[in-house]
């Protein structure tokens, strides 16, 4: 029944903070929540790059800040931003698979909930026309964006970037518990995180768009 009642359409939100607002106001999962609901996404109409990670860690969930936490300072190493930027909604848009922190399992942070992309990811990306580069962080974004384009796995997905460039860069979860992977696989940030930096530095230096405006195109 929860589900049904956050069943919605485009037209129901007249504007982008109208329908951010909704989502920030989402309860569909609530009774599944240990900590509660509180969804933790920064967007905006302007956005030419989108960070797509997994769900808020703990401490993300007691600050309302995506990527408040060393993950996030190893992800903006990566891309060779500062806070300024990375929190830069008009440039950067940040919106994970599951907005609210799903809770722990035995192996660490389950995985996030399905019911944030099923009732709002599109919905959300339709208002985003500038998008130009999506970071898929993790293997719950490359999953639910690359489909069976996928490969078996992270470490082969992430090696075959060229071919999902330059719509998408797959890439590993910053995560410090990712160090082991990091030393086996260190061609990645010998080769890929340059890419990476270099195309984040092309997009985030333009000029900030006004919201609405879509004569820009996306490159």
């Amino acid at each position: 029944m929860l589900m049904q009642r956050y069943t919605t359409a485009a037209g129901d939100y007249p504007t982008f903070a109208a329908l951010l607002a909704a989502v920030r106001d989402c309860r569909a999962c609530e009774a599944h929540l240990p900590l509660g609901p509180r969804p933790v996404l920064r967007a905006s109409e302007t956005a030419r790059i989108l960070v797509v990670g997994q769900a808020p860690g703990l401490r993300v969930h007691r600050s309302g800040i995506p990527w408040d936490d060393p993950s996030g300072e190893r992800l903006r190493s990566w891309m060779g931003v500062d806070k300024s930027v990375f929190y830069d909604e008009s440039r950067i848009a940040i919106i994970p698979m599951g907005y609210c922190y799903p809770g722990r399992g035995s192996g660490g942070d389950l995985p996030p909930r399905r019911e944030c992309a099923t009732l709002w990811l599109d919905l959300l990306l339709a208002r985003m026309p500038r998008i130009a580069l999506t970071l898929l962080i993790g293997q719950h974004a490359q999953t639910h964006f690359l489909g069976s384009r996928r490969k078996r796995s992270l470490a082969d997905t992430a090696k075959a970037w060229r071919e999902y460039a330059p719509e998408f860069l797959p890439l590993p979860h910053p995560s410090p518990r990712n160090q082991p992977w990091l030393k086996r696989h260190s061609w990645f940030e010998r080769e890929l995180v340059p890419v990476l930096r270099l195309r984040i530095n092309a997009l985030a230096s333009e000029p900030a768009a006004v919201a609405g405006d879509t004569s820009h195109p996306l490159s």
